[in-house]
C-alpha cells in the first residue's frame, strides 16, 4: 500500500546510523581492548587508530541521529512515533529540545553524545591510559547503542527505535488507510510539567554528570585489568569533575521543583530523585578515599569500591526509573516500553564484572597494614566517605522497595510519610558530617599533634557556637510536627552546619595563610555547609500562609490525603473571589485577574498582596496549564516574591470559570424589618427601609420612587456584608434593582411589597455558583531559602578551584603509564 504524505527518508537515515553506531561502537571495544593487551607498541598503536577511527564512526553516526529526530520532531512528522507522542504543532521553539529527552529513546541518545564528548577529551588526555579507559567507554557505548536500535532476534527486539513508524507500532483502524496522515492533526505533545526552561537546561547537565561517572570507573577497571594503580592521579579530576556536574544537576532539578511543581519544596524524596543522589553521594565518597590514598597511601581498596558502586548505582538507577517499576511512586519515571531485560543486562554486564574483578584482585591491591592514627586526617576522611556510603545506601533500599515486592512477591507498603521516613535518618546523617567537615581539615595526614589541633580549633568553635545559638533562641524554629526528639536533632544539625561554614571559611586563613587558590575543598566545604544551614531552616521554618478565612472551599476534605494531592488539608487553601480582598494573616489578597497566553497556552493568575504594616505591595503571577496525554486537571506553576532572607511562594490549587449559563433560580421568601432570615452559609436581617435615599440615586431615575432595603449578610465564619436591594416605581411599572455579596455567591433581589398595613416585602434570594470566578491558592514562606540557592554557587565554586588545582598537579607530576 502507497501511504500518502509520508517523509520515510529521515527515518530509514536515522536506523542506518542507529545500526551504524552499533557497530561502530563495537569495533571501537574490541580495538580499545585488543591495544590495552598488547605489549609491543607497534602492535598498540595499529589497534588504538583502529579504535580512533571507530570512535570517530560513533561519534558521527550519534551526531546525525540527532540532527535527524530534531528534524523530525521540529517539522512536525507525525508519521513517526516519537514526533507524535511528545510533540504537538502548537510547542514552542525552545521546548523542542525537550521533547528529546522526554522519551527513553532521546535520553538515550543524549546520554550516548556525552559520552562521545568525554571520550574525545580521554582520547586528548589520557595519553598511556587511553586504551584501557576508552575500553569501558567504547563498550558503554555499544550497550547504549543497543538500545536504540529497535530490531527484532530469534523473536526479541532489542532496544526500541525512535525513527519507528506510527503505523507499525499501533493497529489503530485509521493507520490502515493510505490517507492517515491527513487525519492525524496533531500530537499529542510534551507533557506539561516538562514546558518549563529549566527542562530544557537541567536533563542535559544532569545526563553529563552521569555520563561522567564512567570516566572514574574506567580508570578503576583499567586498573585492575593492568595491576597498574597509578590511575588514581589522573582520576581525580574526572571524579571532582562528575561530582560537581552532577551535584550542580541534581540541584538543578530541585529548583525545576521548587518553580514548577506544586508540592510546596525543592525535595520530596522521590525515588527518581533518590535514585540520582546516591550515586553522587558514593562518588564523594570515592573522592576523599582517592585524595587519602594519594597523601597517605590508605584507602586505595575503597577507592576502587567507590567509584565501581558509582557507575553500578548510575546504571541501577536508569533501570529504576526505565523500568516502569516506579511508575506508581514517582512523577518523574519513564513507562515501561518492554525493554526491562535489556535494563538488567546493562546493569548486571558492567556491575558483575567490575565486582569480580574487584575481588579477585583485592589482594594485589596495595594497602597499609597499619591502622590509621586517629588524630589523623585521613582516618576521619574515611569515616566520612563511610558515613556517606551507608547513607545512600539506606536511601536506595528504602526506593528499591517496590523492586523488592515484583522480584519476592511482597507487599511492603510505603510509609506513610516518606519525606519523614528519610528525614529521621538522614538528620544524623547531616550532623555527622557537617561535623566532620568542619574539623578535618584541621587536622594533618598521619598525624596531628593535639595541642595543634586545639589552637586552631578553638576560636571557629566558639564563633559557631554562639551563631548556632542566636539561631536556635532567637530565629524561632520551633518545628515540633515529629516531637521533642526530631525537634533537637535539627537544632543539633544547624550547629554542626554553622560549624561546617565557620570552621572552612577560618581554615582559609588559619591553616593556608589566605591562599585562594589553593582552597577549593574549604570552598566547597562552606558552600556544603550553607545547603545544610539552608536546607535546615527553610523546612524547619517553612509556614503556611493561607490559611482559608472565607469559609468557603470547593476543595474536598476526602480528597487531602490522595497521593500527588498539591492541595492537601482544604484550610491550608484560602478562597479568593475575583476583584474581592480577602483577609490573609498579614497580607490583604486580592486575585486581580486571569490572561491566557496563547503563545504558551498557560493561564496566568494575577495575584496582589499587600501587607497590612508597612504598606508594602506586589503581584505574583502563578499559572496553569491543561494536561495533556489524556490526563484530567491541570498542572500548576508556582510564582514566588523572593527576599533576601525568605521567598514567599504561591501556586493555584484550583479554579472556577463561570462562563456557562446561570441556572440557578431565586428563592422568594417574606420578611419585615428586624426579621432574621437564613441562607446555606449564614443568615440576613433587614434592618429599615429607606425611600429614595439620596447615596442611590444613581440607581433610579428622575421620574421614579424607589424603596431601598438596608440588609447586614453575616457569614458563618463571623463576616459582615452590606446590601441595599431597591426597587424602582414609575406609574403602574416598576424594576427590581438587585445587590451582590460576590464572595458568598450571594444575590439578593426586592420583589414587592406584598402587605403595607403589616410591613411585609418579598425578597428573592439566589445563591448562584455563576456570580464570579474564584480561585484556590496555596501559599508558604520559606525562610532563609536563599542560604541553599547561594550554598550552591559556593559549593560549585569550590569544586571548579578544586579541578582547576589537581589538573595543574596532573600536568605537572604525573609520570606516564608504560
Amino acid at each position: 500500500m502507497q501511504y500518502l504524505g509520508e517523509h520515510l527518508l529521515p527515518g530509514q537515515a536515522g536506523h542506518f546510523f542507529a545500526v551504524l553506531s552499533f557497530v561502530a561502537s563495537l569495533l571501537a571495544t574490541v580495538a580499545y581492548f585488543k591495544a590495552s593487551r598488547s605489549e609491543l607498541d607497534t602492535t598498540k598503536a595499529g589497534w588504538v587508530r583502529m579504535a580512533r577511527v571507530a570512535f570517530l564512526v560513533e561519534t558521527v553516526s550519534i551526531l546525525a541521529m540527532f540532527g535527524i529526530l530534531y528534524y523530525i520532531i521540529s517539522n512536525h512528522l507525525f508519521e513517526y512515533k516519537y514526533a507524535y507522542n511528545h510533540s504537538d504543532r502548537s510547542l514552542q521553539v525552545e521546548y523542542l529540545l525537550s521533547c528529546f529527552w522526554e522519551g527513553q529513546e532521546g535520553s538515550f541518545m543524549l546520554w550516548s553524545f556525552w559520552h562521545c564528548v568525554l571520550g574525545w577529551i580521554l582520547i586528548w588526555r589520557a595519553k598511556a591510559w587511553e586504551a584501557g579507559v576508552m575500553t569501558v567507554v567504547s563498550f558503554a557505548q555499544f550497550a547504549l547503542a543497543s538500545m536504540l536500535l529497535g530490531v527484532y532476534v530469534f523473536g526479541v527486539k532489542i532496544g526500541s527505535s525512535p525513527f519507528t513508524l506510527l503505523r507499525n507500532e499501533f493497529d489503530w483502524p485509521i493507520l490502515s488507510r493510505p490517507d492517515y496522515l491527513s487525519l492525524i492533526k496533531d500530537g499529542t505533545g510534551l507533557n506539561t510539567l516538562l514546558q518549563n526552561y529549566w527542562m530544557v537546561i537541567h536533563p542535559p547537565v544532569l545526563f553529563l554528570g552521569f555520563a561522567s561517572t564512567i570516566v572514574p570507573f574506567a580508570y578503576a577497571i583499567a586498573g585492575l585489568m593492568s595491576k597498574k594503580h597509578e590511575w588514581v592521579k589522573p582520576s581525580l579530576p574526572w571524579a571532582s569533575f562528575s561530582a560537581t556536574v552532577l551535584g550542580v544537576g541534581i540541584m538543578m532539578g530541585a529548583a525545576w521543583a521548587y518553580e514548577s511543581l506544586s508540592f510546596g519544596g525543592y525535595w520530596a524524596w522521590d525515588p527518581v530523585e533518590n535514585a540520582s543522589l546516591v550515586p553522587w553521594l558514593t562518588l564523594i565518597a570515592g573522592l576523599h578515599t582517592n585524595l587519602i590514598y594519594r597523601h597517605s597511601g590508605y584507602s586505595l581498596r575503597p577507592t576502587y569500591f567507590f567509584y565501581i558502586i558509582t557507575f553500578s548505582l548510575i546504571l541501577y538507577s536508569t533501570f529504576l526509573t526505565r523500568s516502569g517499576v516506579l511508575g506508581d511512586t514517582s512523577v518523574h519515571a519513564f513507562t515501561d516500553l518492554g525493554m526491562n531485560t535489556q535494563l538488567l543486562l546493562f546493569v548486571l554486564v558492567f556491575f558483575v564484572p567490575a565486582l569480580f574483578l574487584y575481588f579477585k584482585q583485592y589482594k594485589s591491591i596495595p594497602s597499609i597494614q597499619k591502622e590509621e592514627n586517629t588524630y589523623s586526617r585521613e582516618f576521619w576522611m574515611f569515616i566520612g566517605s563511610l558515613v556517606f556510603f551507608l547513607a545512600g545506601m539506606v536511601i536506595i533500599a528504602k526506593t528499591s522497595t517496590p523492586v523488592f515486592n515484583k522480584l519476592f512477591g511482597t507487599n511492603i507498603a510505603p510509609p506513610e510519610d516518606p519525606e519523614y521516613a528519610h528525614n529521621q535518618i538522614q538528620i544524623f546523617v547531616a550532623v555527622i558530617i557537617g561535623f566532620l567537615t568542619a574539623i578535618t581539615q584541621y587536622l594533618k595526614y598521619k598525624d596531628t599533634p593535639k595541642a595543634f589541633f586545639g589552637k586552631k580549633i578553638w576560636i571557629p568553635t566558639i564563633i559557631a557556637v554562639v551563631i548556632s545559638l542566636c539561631i536556635s533562641f532567637f530565629g524561632e524554629v520551633n518545628y515540633d510536627k515529629k516531637g521533642p526528639g526530631f525537634l533537637f536533632a535539627i537544632h543539633l544539625a544547624i550547629f554542626t552546619a554553622v560549624y561546617s561554614v565557620v570552621a572552612n571559611a577560618s581554615y582559609i586563613w588559619l591553616g593556608l595563610k589566605g591562599k585562594i587558590k589553593a582552597a577549593g575543598a574549604s570552598v566547597a566545604h562552606v558552600g556544603f555547609g550553607m545547603v545544610l544551614v539552608g536546607i535546615l531552616i527553610s523546612s524547619a521554618k517553612k509556614t503556611v500562609l493561607s490559611w482559608n478565612t472565607t469559609g468557603v472551599t470547593p476543595l474536598r476534605q476526602e480528597d487531602a490525603s490522595k497521593p500527588g494531592n498539591p492541595a492537601g488539608n482544604p484550610a491550608e487553601n484560602i478562597t479568593l473571589f475575583k476583584e474581592v480582598a480577602t483577609d490573609m494573616g498579614r497580607y490583604m489578597v486580592t486575585y486581580t485577574k486571569d490572561t491566557i497566553n496563547e503563545r504558551d497556552r498557560k493561564r496566568y493568575f494575577e495575584i496582589t498582596f499587600k501587607a497590612k504594616e508597612g504598606g508594602e505591595s506586589f503581584s505574583l503571577y502563578p499559572d496553569v496549564i491543561k494536561n495533556n496525554k489524556g490526563m484530567e486537571g491541570f498542572a500548576a506553576n508556582p510564582a514566588a516574591k523572593h527576599y533576601w532572607h525568605k521567598d514567599i511562594f504561591a501556586y493555584i490549587t484550583s479554579f472556577q470559570e463561570n462562563t456557562g449559563e446561570d441556572t440557578t433560580k431565586f428563592v422568594n421568601r417574606d420578611i419585615k424589618v428586624g426579621d432574621t432570615i437564613f441562607y446555606s452559609n449564614g443568615l440576613l436581617v433587614l434592618n429599615k427601609v429607606s425611600v429614595n435615599p439620596p447615596e442611590q440615586a444613581a440607581l433610579y431615575g428622575n421620574g421614579e420612587t424607589a424603596l431601598f432595603l438596608d440588609i447586614d449578610v453575616l457569614s458563618k465564619d463571623g463576616r459582615r456584608y452590606a446590601v441595599k436591594p431597591g426597587i424602582a416605581v414609575n406609574g403602574n411599572s416598576f424594576r427590581p434593582i438587585a445587590d451582590t455579596v460576590t464572595a458568598q455567591s450571594l444575590i439578593i433581589q426586592f420583589n414587592k411589597v406584598k402587605d403595607e398595613k403589616k410591613g411585609l416585602l418579598e425578597i428573592g434570594i439566589k445563591e448562584s455558583g455563576a456570580i464570579t470566578d474564584l480561585i484556590t491558592l496555596k501559599v508558604y514562606e520559606f525562610p532563609m531559602i536563599n542560604i541553599l540557592w547561594l550554598g550552591i554557587l559556593v559549593m560549585t565554586a569550590g569544586f571548579i578551584m578544586s579541578i582547576i588545582q589537581r589538573n595543574k598537579q596532573v600536568k605537572n607530576n604525573l609520570k606516564p603509564v608504560s
